[in-house]
């Protein structure tokens, strides 16, 4: 077969003319050593801080130390398969999370991949889980209560939408059964919750998931899990991550509130990660930016303004104290960073006192701002009568003589004490607390003996609703316990004390 000359010219005309050159560049290391879910990368000259690389099992790590000659980099998965002198790639993005309404209901690890066995997310959006929280002027005060439904909390130490109250205590005290009844409390109030679980046991986080479904409180919770089980790194990640998922519906003018349980788990890992890192320990071997950690996270919690949409963030931090010490370095450092802390007492939690707050040492700095007007109007003097009583109670402890007003003092502070213990997974109603503390400091329970002053209040409770059902729905609705409605509500009480009274043959 003949060839003919402009037949081959032809043919390499087009072959020029079509040819594509596509080959790529990418930006690779190797691994140096690795060991403790950290390696050490050479060569990634032009990597940014907090970028996502993959290793050559798939694993995906991030950078969190830039030093002349390589990078230190934490892994959030298995060090399975990973040599020295495997090829690391830059994957171009700073670590994210899917955030969106279809996280909603599901349980998802720091990573935002779900893990609950109920298939792919719906339609998400994705957000750095580092961000810059918003600054003074795109703020505005706290203005609207998060109704906890625990009495103890919206009389005393109330929580607004925007602020960062911290529950601190031993373990064991009851501070996870506080978020639980607020989360179950936030049912149809249009309030997404994110809850976040750094270093528990994966039994404690499946039970409970287990008590929100069975209150059917999941379809407005997101679970971020990181357990015990869990490496270090996805321990330091997940706050971060439940933080941009709450700031999805704070900049949409929704609102969240994020619970972190707890940072003293969160504080360790970061410890664990710094050391292996060879940064400088400073203080009970924490680095020195520990301290930055947490203001960085809690910050991005704010009301926004009317021009940034009015939504909201509120963060409810967990610190686990050791023997009711909270003058250790992390708890320290959180009190100084947050609006306020409830500090449950394992004094009270077992002499019964449930939920265990301590009033004298527990403090919300919004006050009245995140209360209703009802609410703040009959609570008022509470917390001041409450520490009156438990200094009076320590001081009769001598046996000594009291006289009539004193003896009054106490009567009355039992009581209040009394009616201020609550049953877990129960939280009341917020016009309720208003009537139940209206009784209370109105005196109305000073002749009830102490054993039935939890029936009088579930019978005055059956009775309003009954007989009187205008009452509980007009504060309800305004918020307000204006005259003619406290007169109104000063009748029906005595009303009922009467009754009562005859009942149980009083």
């Amino acid at each position: 077969m003949l060839l003919k000359p402009e037949e081959v010219s032809w043919a390499l005309e087009q072959e020029i003319k079509n040819y594509n050159e596509s080959s790529s560049l990418e930006s690779v290391g190797y691994v140096l050593r690795f060991g403790d879910g950290i390696a050490r990368v050479w060569g990634l000259d032009d990597v940014m801080m907090s970028e996502l690389v993959e290793f050559s099992n798939g694993t995906l790590g991030m950078v969190l130390n830039l030093e002349a000659d390589n990078v230190g980099v934490v892994l959030f998965g298995s060090e399975k398969g990973i040599k020295e002198k495997d090829i690391v790639k830059r994957t171009g993005k700073i670590c994210s999370v899917p955030v969106g309404e279809a996280l909603l209901g599901r349980v998802v690890n720091p990573l935002g991949d779900p893990i609950d066995g109920k298939g792919p997310l719906g339609k998400t959006e994705t957000r750095p889980i580092e961000n810059q929280a918003p600054n003074v002027m795109e703020r505005k005060p706290v203005c609207e209560p998060v109704e906890t439904g625990i009495k103890a909390i919206d009389a005393m130490i109330p929580i607004g939408r925007g602020q960062r109250e911290l529950i601190i205590g031993d373990r064991g005290t009851g501070k996870t059964t506080l978020i639980l009844d607020t989360i179950i409390n936030q049912k149809n109030k249009g309030i997404a919750c994110i809850y976040v679980a750094i270093g528990q046991k994966d039994s404690t986080i499946s039970r409970f998931i287990a008590i929100l479904e069975e209150h059917g409180a999941m379809e407005h919770t997101t679970v971020v899990v990181a357990s015990a089980a869990d490496p270090a790194p996805l321990q330091y990640i997940a706050p971060y991550a439940g933080t941009a998922m709450g700031e999805y519906f704070m900049y949409k003018g929704q609102h969240a509130i994020c619970f972190y349980d707890d940072l003293s788990k969160h504080a360790q890992a970061y410890r664990q990660l710094s050391l292996l890192l060879r940064r400088p320990p400073g203080r009970e071997a924490y680095p020195g930016d520990i301290f930055y950690l947490h203001s960085r996270l809690l910050e991005r919690s704010a009301k926004l303004n009317e021009e940034k949409g009015s939504g909201s963030l509120t963060g409810i931090p967990v610190i686990e104290t050791q023997a009711n010490d909270v003058t250790t370095y992390v708890p320290t450092n959180v009190i100084s960073i947050t609006d306020g802390q409830i500090y449950l007492e394992s004094d009270l939690f077992y002499a019964g006192i449930r939920p265990a707050v301590n009033v004298g040492i527990s403090a919300s700095r919004v006050g009245g701002m995140a209360q209703t007007k009802a609410m703040k109007k009959v609570a008022g003097s509470l917390r001041l009568d409450l520490a009156q009583y438990r200094e009076l109670a320590a001081f009769t402890q001598f046996g000594s003589e009291l006289d009539e007003a004193t003896q009054a003092r106490l009567t009355r502070g039992e009581r209040m004490v009394e009616i201020l213990k609550q049953d877990k997974f129960s939280p009341y109603k917020s016009e309720n607390i208003v009537m139940i503390v209206f009784v209370g400091i109105k005196g109305y329970l000073d002749d009830i003996p102490l054993p039935l002053v939890k029936t009088f209040e579930k019978e005055f409770f059956a009775y309003m609703n009954k007989e009187h059902k205008n009452i509980p729905e007009t504060i309800a609705s305004t918020g307000l316990l204006e005259e003619k409605t406290a007169k109104a509500l000063n009748e029906a009480i005595q009303k009922f004390v009467e009754l009562f009274k005859t009942r149980h043959k009083l």
